[in-house]
């Protein structure tokens, strides 16, 4: 029979490899968020000039978006990304009569003439943050379409205008000026997302993942007790660091970023991982029973070969799918299935060469503190008798 359990240190060893660098490169700020978290807006188009990134970045530095990044895509397209613009063109709406504030007493005799005199104006004025005049005015009562000088915003009535998300160039401005320069450019998609709800999502992601890991640890508890718990935990923990520390180094090296669905990958990982895990443990349990003679180490050995095949051809059914859309899925899913594809690797080595090592190795640590603590003379029966 192979002896796996004999050789735990060299499994621990490999962890360590593999989860340290990681971490390493998590502090050097190798992970690098997506405009889910940051907030920005980001778009891939093409242009008919086919220009280069370099030289649509200096375009955009002369436009006034310092910030922006540009990087080429698939099939021509580049990827832009600046701070936060407005999708939709600069519009100066329409107000109906009943938007509008009451009138005045001193203009309520000619309130239909002030409200289509309003109407009428809103046309041809020039987008400002009022599109009415404010009810002490003499445009009501004079029927005139030009706003008076004295009329500020502050004494406007409410705007209903669609203004920027930043001050600046607007999506469909900033659009004109790169076609003017490189050509009819295609839009292949846009996204705005603001930085409050960056936030929200930031925090919304670790919520979920302590409550997750808290659940999985009470039901781990009650149904194995407090090792088996506490073993299980360790290896999601492995698998969490493994996953997160491989973004942080292809962030460093290569600027890969995650967005949203990176999250929901790892609620994944922790799924599969745990069930991977309860099959081993289960499987212990189990044996515990049936040779309550041998010693603990022999047992776990025992059922991890024993659901060693089982736990391979799952994951390799997993490996398999996820391979295929990694390599030929759309782009817009890749990132979600790199994630997946290493947490199941990770996730099975744990469940196997983790999770269960660590409980070989506190059942003989623990056996060993009690033998110190023995009176001479007296021997100790080992706990799994």
């Amino acid at each position: 029979m192979y002896d796996i359990v004999g050789k735990r240190r060299w499994y621990f060893v490999f962890s360590a490899l593999i989860t340290i660098p990681g971490l390493i490169f998590v502090v050097a700020g190798g992970l690098k968020p997506s405009i889910d978290f940051t907030g920005g807006t980001t778009w891939d188009v093409s242009f008919a000039s086919r220009p280069t990134a370099a030289q649509v970045h200096t375009a955009l530095i002369d436009l006034g978006h310092h910030e922006a990044t540009v990087k080429a895509v698939d099939s021509g397209y580049l990827e832009i990304r600046t701070e936060p613009i407005d999708l939709l063109p600069a519009q100066t709406p329409i107000p109906l009569p009943s938007l509008l504030p009451s009138q005045s007493p001193a203009a309520s005799g000619s309130g239909s003439a002030a409200a289509s005199s309003s109407v009428s104006a809103a046309p041809s004025a020039t987008p400002t943050p009022s599109v009415a005049a404010s009810p002490s005015s003499s445009a009501g009562a004079s029927g005139s379409s030009t706003p008076p000088a004295s009329a500020t915003p502050a004494a406007a009535a409410p705007s209903a205008s669609l203004a920027p998300v930043v001050p600046g160039t607007t999506f469909d401005r900033l659009e004109k000026a790169l076609e003017a320069k490189f050509g009819v450019g295609h839009v292949r998609s846009a996204t705005t997302v603001g930085p409050i709800v960056g936030a929200d999502l930031i925090r919304s992601s670790a919520i979920l993942i302590i409550i997750g890991e808290l659940f999985i640890l009470g039901y781990l508890w009650i149904r194995f007790g407090f090792r088996f718990g506490t073993a299980a935990i360790v290896a999601l923990l492995h698998d969490v660091v493994v996953v997160v520390g491989t973004f942080a180094i292809l962030g460093y090296f290569f600027g890969l970023e995650f967005d949203a669905l990176f999250v929901t990958a790892l609620l994944t990982i922790i799924g599969f991982s745990v069930h991977d895990t309860i099959v081993v443990f289960d499987r212990i349990r189990e044996n515990r029973l049936r040779h309550a003679g041998e010693p603990f180490g022999v047992i776990v050995n025992h059922s991890i070969l024993q659901t060693l095949g089982r736990s391979i051809n799952t994951s390799m059914t997993v490996v398999v799918t996820l391979a295929a859309l990694l390599l030929l899925g759309p782009t817009t899913i890749r990132t979600f299935t790199l994630a997946l594809l290493i947490g199941v690797v990770s996730g099975t080595y744990s469940s196997i060469f983790n999770a269960s090592q660590i409980l070989v190795a506190w059942h003989e640590w623990d056996a060993r503190r009690k033998g110190r603590q023995a009176p001479a003379g007296r021997t100790v029966r080992p706990l799994s008798r």
